[in-house]
């Protein structure tokens, strides 16, 4: 565990000193975040503040898995070598992300990549991945089921659509949570690090090291993220980190822990989902003041430091439910 230490120390300082200098950058290009008309009062404030900064924390992860890499070429090169495809396909959501918000921040588009090309991209990572799990290291399709704490056998047939299942819908669960400061990001660290905790207890040395990496590279950006926040992570950010949960989740042949320890992201999803139902159904009508949920509670009048803390408890307790599960 010494070694973890030391990497997550490394990635949280590579992400701090990349902060000090990327923020400045983006805020002289004028990558400045966009708020919706029809959302909180509080947010027109955080017009034009730098966004699309979660380039610095996919370099605070290539900087850390760079250093792991390089400490088992020579102790363990087995470990170093599986810790690669979780980086590239981390990146690889990120990208789809950094598309998206490069058109939209940059060449002003404000449709920014169209949703269906980027439900295409984050597809084709999702079945890239799925490949590697299935081909790359043949880990099979066992699934646990939690509490049962035992694992079942699903048909390959049912298993690939299930595992591109979760990672999309993983991705677009921690983007919707992506709407306050430091929501998204302490929530995914809190996620992470439990994934990090059943790794050490299964002894997966390489989701051990590389969630160590990304939690690292999450507080990093943290000081900056929260409230009031000096630069946003934007979808380069939220996709990349939803890739990373429901990547480490599926190595662990875990998908279904993510219903107990991502309740919070799922819960802001299903709240989208159910507030375009009930306007639908009711001519015009909302379930919720806004949704996400998030926004619910601050136009019920809470502060963002209050939803941001609540959230992170109720997702440190389901944590703490998902490791009795297992």
């Amino acid at each position: 565990m010494y070694f973890q230490t030391r990497i997550l120390f490394v990635s949280f300082i590579a992400t701090v000193i990349l902060s000090i200098f990327i923020i400045p950058i983006l805020r002289r290009l004028k990558v400045g975040q966009i708020e919706r008309d029809d959302g909180p009062q509080s947010h027109f404030k955080k017009k034009g503040t730098p966004t699309m900064g979660g380039i610095i924390i996919a370099l605070g992860i290539i900087i850390g898995t760079i250093g792991g890499v390089i400490y088992y070429s020579s102790k363990e090169p087995e470990v170093g070598f599986n810790i690669l495809p979780l980086l590239f396909i981390t990146i690889g959501f990120g990208i789809i992300g950094f598309i998206d918000d490069f058109k939209k921040l940059v060449l002003k588009n404000t449709v920014g990549l169209k949703p269906s090309y980027k439900m295409f991209g984050l597809l084709i990572v999702s079945v890239l991945y799925t490949l590697y799990l299935l081909k790359g290291i043949n880990l099979g399709t066992e699934t646990f089921v939690p509490f049962l704490k035992s694992y079942i056998n699903i048909s390959v047939w049912i298993y690939i659509p299930f595992t591109i299942f979760v990672m999309l819908a993983t991705t677009n669960a921690v983007n919707l949570t992506d709407g306050i400061d430091g929501l998204s990001t302490s929530v995914s660290a809190i996620i992470v690090t439990c994934l990090t905790v059943i790794a050490i207890i299964l002894d997966v040395k390489e989701i051990v090291v590389f969630g160590s990496i990304i939690v690292g590279s999450c507080l990093g950006f943290l000081i900056f993220n929260l409230n009031k926040a000096k630069v946003f992570m934007g979808d380069t950010g939220s996709l990349l980190l939803g890739g990373v949960i429901s990547a480490m989740a599926l190595y662990l042949q875990m998908p279904l822990l993510l219903l107990i320890i991502a309740a919070v992201p799922v819960i802001e999803t299903l709240s989208v989902v159910l507030q375009v139902l009930y306007f639908k159904k009711t001519g015009g009508k909302r379930l919720f003041k806004m949704a996400p949920l998030h926004h619910h509670f601050e136009l019920s009048g809470w502060k963002e430091n209050k939803v941001v803390s609540v959230f992170c408890i109720l997702t440190l307790i389901l944590c703490v439910i998902g490791l009795y599960a297992i």
